[in-house]
């Protein structure tokens, strides 16, 4: 008899679990993933977007294409989560399940840092990072912040990127030197999971004339004002904020939030409830909030599954993931990193090369093999 797996959420956590279902089931698999959106987007082509290097529609991988054994993907939009009945409410219908991970993400809560919306811009979402699109080109001087506006955030490197892809921007454009860069970071260190990567970062930003200003936050924005936590007050000219992040409200509404975030059991990733699950950037893992770690913990979970419904081993989370960042003129750094499985944290760094441009294109071009035969 198929026992029933519900999936919430179809970003890099829920289609590396459905595919990796679907590849030990096949059509014996009954998997449903629900996913308001129509298309997926890998969150680093946000940046090239952002500066005009491509556009929204040509970075789009349409749901349409993902086709696998004994799995579903429906559009509609997820109402309600009853976790300990395993049951979904949409605005098409209701879902019940034997099996229900939650990959639903996070989402941006602009109210969170005033005057965000009305003085600012943010570019980790693909509205923003269109919109941006159109802002940048009549960008002519002044100040310039990228500011981070809670912690945690998604893809630790990525206001790294926007400040390193900004410089050669706006050199290209020939104004740079009309232009002060300012990050402004929560975080101690631009990257604090690998040393190298984080010296590297440092250094490239001393090269470049970006000044780092560390463990502060932007709480408000007024016009042409920046307001730290500390008090500070730094005028822009262009302000490229990453937005306080949140779970879905609807996950919020659920009650399966505590401190913020869905509590889970880090070597499992289940939740208070037996058979529910929750993988990716809502979960509360203490790992970074990237995409190769929801793969990592989307294995975990598929084998907890598939030992549940035939036997077998169940792989504890590894918490192994790769943060790649762009340097902004053809090179590309990243770092393997491998929280769980040792006694401590390892982390191998690559520096930045136009050889890291490759393993990026690979990366790409692997999953959109893997989970969209394109």
């Amino acid at each position: 008899m198929k026992s029933r797996v519900l999936i919430l959420g179809a970003g890099f956590g829920g289609m590396e679990l459905a595919t990796l279902l679907s590849r030990s089931l096949g059509d014996d698999a009954d998997v449903i993933i629900i996913d308001q959106r129509d298309s997926f987007v890998f969150g680093y082509s946000r940046i090239d977007v952002m500066f005009g290097k491509t556009t929204l529609d040509a970075v789009r991988l349409p749901y349409a294409s993902f086709a696998k054994p004994g799995i579903r993907l429906v559009k509609e939009t997820i109402t309600a989560i009853d976790a300990e009945a395993k049951r979904v409410t949409t605005n098409r219908g209701t879902y019940e399940a034997d099996f229900l991970v939650i990959a639903l993400g996070a989402d941006y809560d602009m109210a969170a840092t005033p005057g965000l919306s009305e003085h600012g811009n943010e570019f980790y979402s693909d509205a923003g990072a269109d919109r941006l699109r159109d802002i940048m080109p009549d960008f002519s001087g002044g100040p310039v912040i990228v500011g981070i506006c809670g912690f945690p955030y998604k893809c630790p490197p990525g206001p790294s990127e926007c400040a390193l892809t900004l410089h050669h921007y706006l050199t290209e454009r020939g104004i740079r030197d009309a232009c002060d860069i300012t990050f402004v970071s929560p975080l101690s260190s631009p990257m604090p999971a690998s040393a190298e990567m984080a010296n590297e970062l440092v250094n490239t930003f001393e090269e470049y004339g970006i000044r780092l200003l560390r463990q502060k936050t932007v709480v408000r924005l007024e016009p042409g004002l920046a307001v730290l936590d500390d008090g500070t007050e730094l005028p822009f000219g262009l302000f490229l904020g990453v937005p306080k992040h949140q779970p879905p409200q609807v996950v919020i509404d659920s009650g399966l939030t505590e401190d913020g975030w869905v509590t889970i059991d880090l070597p499992t990733l289940e939740t208070r409830f037996a058979d529910v699950y929750a993988i990716g950037d809502m979960a509360a893992t203490g790992l970074p909030k990237s995409g190769t770690f929801a793969e990592s913990a989307a294995q975990s979970v598929s084998s907890s599954i598939l030992a549940k419904l035939a036997g077998g081993d169940v792989q504890r989370n590894t918490g192994q993931g790769t943060c790649i960042v762009e340097f902004g003129d053809g090179r590309v750094s990243y770092a393997e990193l491998d929280f769980l499985t040792g006694p401590k944290l390892e982390a191998v760094f690559h520096p930045p090369s136009v050889a890291g441009k490759t393993f990026k294109n690979g990366f790409d071009e692997t999953r959109r093999t893997r989970w969209f035969n394109a």
